[in-house]
């Protein structure tokens, strides 16, 4: 997950900056830099928010599995005392 919100949030960071150096007319070199940095930054920037959206959905999963396991543990605890 950390890798598609990098890959998407860099690139449009690519091309907005982009977008703002041509409509201000900026010089190529300037522009291209800018547009390279914001790129680097975003895409780390995206590489975080993924990882900790990863992490959030992979502890919510492990406790729903975890709870649901409880739950069918306590239901056979009970009818396995009053076979015994």
């Amino acid at each position: 997950m950390a890798r598609t919100y990098a890959g998407i949030l860099g690139p449009l960071a690519f091309l907005a900056s982009l977008a703002l150096g041509v409509v201000h007319a900026e010089e190529t070199d300037a522009m291209l830099f800018r547009a390279w940095v914001w790129l680097l930054v975003f895409s780390g920037v995206g590489c975080v928010i993924g990882w900790i959206a990863g992490r959030t959905i992979e502890e919510s999963v492990h406790a729903s599995i975890s709870a649901e396991l409880q739950s069918e543990e306590a239901v056979e605890k009970p009818g396995a005392a009053s076979t015994a």
